[in-house]
């Protein structure tokens, strides 16, 4: 087999290491993911509000009800997630100019630097671990990231 070239088989499940790679990644992203969420937790802030921010972030304005639906949660608990988030000023809350009875709530410039500064403390974080690898396994690793970005359907990103 040549690099690159796909694993062939008639199913995924039937060819062992095809399993074993899946297997092996799946934890290794759910370790990977754990570690960085340490510096997430530095921020004083849970992984709920962090989600939640970057959630509506992605959204733009809108109402408890549909920031709980697109994160899972209950709107009573929601609401609570919001009114913390009001208290620390991450997000402001609005009447609706349609609908008196509801309120769209907004991210701040505080979130947004909020957001900033967790994404560069997991970049470095994530870097100082790879200032210990070889030059060969760097460039090992740059191809895998190549490879799990079509795996997961996202774009390479520009380098910077």
């Amino acid at each position: 087999m040549t690099p690159g070239e796909p694993v062939r088989s008639q199913s995924a499940s039937e060819d062992p290491d095809v399993s074993e790679i899946a297997r092996r990644l799946h934890l290794a992203t759910i370790h990977l993911l754990r570690r960085l969420r340490k510096e997430d937790e530095s921020l004083g802030f849970s992984a709920s509000q962090l989600s939640a921010i970057t959630t509506l972030v992605r959204l733009g304005p809108t109402s408890v009800g549909d920031l709980a639906q697109a994160e899972g949660v209950r709107p009573p608990t929601m609401t609570r997630l919001v009114q913390r988030l009001e208290r620390q000023g991450i997000v402001i809350r609005k009447g609706s100019p349609h609908d008196g009875r509801v309120s769209q709530i907004r991210h701040t410039t505080k979130a947004i630097k909020l957001l900033e500064e967790g994404k560069g403390a997991r970049e470095r974080a994530l870097g100082e671990g790879l200032r210990g690898l070889s030059h060969e396994e760097l460039g090992t690793l740059d191809q895998s990231v190549e490879i799990i970005e079509r795996l997961a359907g996202v774009s390479k990103p520009p380098r910077s």
